[in-house]
């Protein structure tokens, strides 16, 4: 989520920090942050505005995908309070108007379906300020009354829809909007000029006055048919709430993502409806002018709220911590969460747009993020009363990797997905290898043979390779291991360990090296040979090592080498070494790789040096 920090100082009257210190209160309470982006005025040379990119959590996208979530965290987090809080106090969808009526054919897809009625607009260019903060989102300026809709979204979290009513078709006074599921087969024009196809399983807002016509992808798209322009004089306002499953669902078939699709995918509370419409309809109406002729919603089930109870014992037992009440009754003040106190218990009743706050671990996460972490103290955990029970499968897997590593094996993971088997995947990955595997051989001896080519590479004689997976086979499912090796048969065993006397204790510590990226060209070898001085050849071997690196590279070509052969002959010693050439930035040609060997083999010859 893109979040302008001059768009978050609108909402309080204190100034606000930097964008460094915004970043920091954040990922150190909330969310994580990806960047500060500088963002340029088209009125000025300078940035006049920096972007923050919030990493904004699953948990928090329904009501934290908006400029006012993010400042009611930093509200919290800052102690510093909001000015106003546009989704507090009373609001009313009124007067009502029966110029529009809406059928909601399951209100369970459909919670909530709100709209506005406004007539006599004037459709034109967005006001300066409005432009910037839409281009600050990356978003470009369309007309007022589009521009607004997309305000309130990125504003508070609302998104809304405009429709032409004029492009509508009126019945004895009445439009009509059906909320349906899409006709298997039918067609939809989007207001980005692409044709979309619609199923039977994705909701669609039709025009019930002309035969049920999709006019807008719900929640997601809306039809160009039915879009705002310069002819546009009535509008009529949407603002609904969908049922997140049966949005993603829609988006990942049309493979059609907006900024009001990944709203409505992370759920959002239908009481917000009411907020976004009215904020919508009053800037349409500062922008556009016209006048509201009324509203209609169409809300069965309002929302229940339920509240959440937690003592202070539970929030100190649960972080190690010794708050008093004073600090906890604080926090819940600053996260604006109303609560009454019976003793040391608290009855939270969460905030409508609040849908995490369901338990009372929920509150206490609260609490600890809100004070700070790095303030919980570090706290050892008493010793166990009873030795911990040993978990025999994960005992074995350990145990097989320990000692096949000993030996020299690599552990690989392939796929387990196969050609053939006797368990076809109900929802195949691809057309080639719609099985689960019934053995880990198969892979195996695949991957023993695509890692050959690389031995010199890895530095490697021989290729060992093994696996701990899961295999299907004679209707069962077991975890086995599997081992194999170039030049041998592979073998399969089923993974078991029946000792029970064991303990984690006893397993060593990992030893695994560094992660090295690797280079996605190819390699060239090349071999050199001489022969070691019978006197001091542990010099001479370190010598040899520091010419070659001083010779045979540069910042763009990675060199390595080892040993291969060693020999004796007449009292002398004989070395050969194998030298692997790569780059990171291009393919290597055997003309540049011949140049750099024949200018090591010199700088050998000049070290003293009889070359092979």
């Amino acid at each position: 989520m893109k979040i302008s920090r001059n768009w978050l100082q609108t909402f309080f009257d204190a100034p606000l920090p930097g964008s460094a210190a915004i970043a920091d209160a954040l990922t150190f309470h909330v969310f994580e942050i990806d960047g500060i982006d500088p963002v340029k005025s088209q009125d000025d040379h300078g940035a006049s505005d920096e972007v923050l990119d919030v990493k904004v959590t699953a948990n928090r996208g329904h009501d934290c995908l908006s400029h006012r979530g993010i400042a009611k965290e930093l509200s919290a987090i800052l102690n510093v309070p909001m000015k106003a809080d546009p989704l507090r106090g009373e609001v009313a969808l009124e007067p009502k108007t029966d110029k529009v009526a809406i059928i909601i054919e399951d209100s369970a897809l459909c919670p909530r379906f709100s709209a506005a009625y406004i007539t006599g607009v004037k459709v034109g260019p967005s006001p300066d300020w409005l432009r910037q903060r839409l281009e600050a989102m990356g978003q470009h300026s369309i007309n007022n009354v589009v521009d607004a809709t997309n305000f309130v979204m990125f504003n508070i979290g609302q998104p809304l829809h405009a429709f032409d009513a004029g492009k509508l078709v009126k019945k004895d006074g009445t439009y009509s909007l059906y909320i349906r599921g899409g006709k298997d087969g039918g067609q939809m024009l989007g207001l980005d000029d692409k044709q979309y196809t619609l199923a039977p399983s994705m909701l669609v807002i039709a025009d019930a006055n002309k035969a049920n016509e999709a006019v807008s992808i719900a929640g997601i798209k809306g039809g160009k048919p039915t879009g705002i322009d310069g002819t546009t004089v009535d509008v009529i306002l949407e603002a609904a709430n969908w049922n997140g499953a049966a949005i993603r669902k829609t988006s990942q078939t049309l493979k059609l993502r907006t900024d009001a699709s990944a709203r409505f995918e992370q759920v959002i509370s239908p009481e917000l409806a009411a907020f976004g419409l009215r904020a919508g309809v009053e800037l349409i109406l500062e922008l556009a002018g016209g006048t509201i002729a009324g509203f209609v919603d169409e809300y069965p089930r309002p929302q229940e709220i339920k509240p959440v109870s937690v003592s202070l014992g539970r929030i100190n037992d649960l972080l190690g911590t010794t708050f008093s009440t004073d600090d906890v009754t604080d926090i819940f003040k600053r996260l604006g969460l109303p609560f009454t106190q019976e003793g040391d218990t608290y009855v939270v009743t969460p905030p409508f747009e609040r849908l995490d706050l369901m338990i009372p671990e929920d509150l206490i996460e609260e609490v600890g993020r809100i004070i700070g972490y790095d303030k919980v103290p570090t706290t050892e955990l008493p010793p166990p009363v009873h030795p911990p029970e040993i978990n025999m499968n994960f005992y074995a897997a350990e145990k097989v990797r320990e000692e096949l590593t000993e030996q020299g094996f690599s552990e690989v993971y392939t796929s387990v997905f196969a050609d053939k088997g006797q368990r076809v995947v109900a929802n195949k990955v691809d057309g080639t290898r719609p099985y689960l595997r019934t053995n880990l051989i198969d892979g195996l001896t695949e991957a023993v043979k695509k890692n050959i080519p690389n031995k010199d590479l890895l530095g490697l004689d021989t290729i060992r390779l093994f696996e701990i997976g899961t295999v299907w086979h004679e209707g069962t499912e077991e975890v086995v291991v599997a081992a194999a090796q170039e030049k041998e048969e592979p073998t399969q065993s089923p993974l078991s360990y029946t000792t029970t006397h064991h303990t984690y204790e006893n397993l060593p510590l990992s030893t695994a090296g560094r992660y090295r990226p690797f280079s996605k060209y190819p390699y060239i070898v090349r071999d050199i040979s001489f022969w070691l001085p019978t006197e001091n050849p542990a010099q001479t071997y370190k010598e040899f090592v520091d010419t070659v690196f001083a010779n045979a590279g540069n910042a763009s070509i990675q060199v390595s080498f080892r040993k291969v052969d060693q020999y004796e002959k007449d009292g002398r010693t004989s070395l050969a070494f194998r030298l692997i050439f790569q780059s990171f930035e291009r393919t290597l040609t055997d003309a540049e790789v011949n140049v750099i060997m024949e200018t090591v083999a010199a700088a050998l010859k000049g070290e003293g040096f009889e070359i092979r």
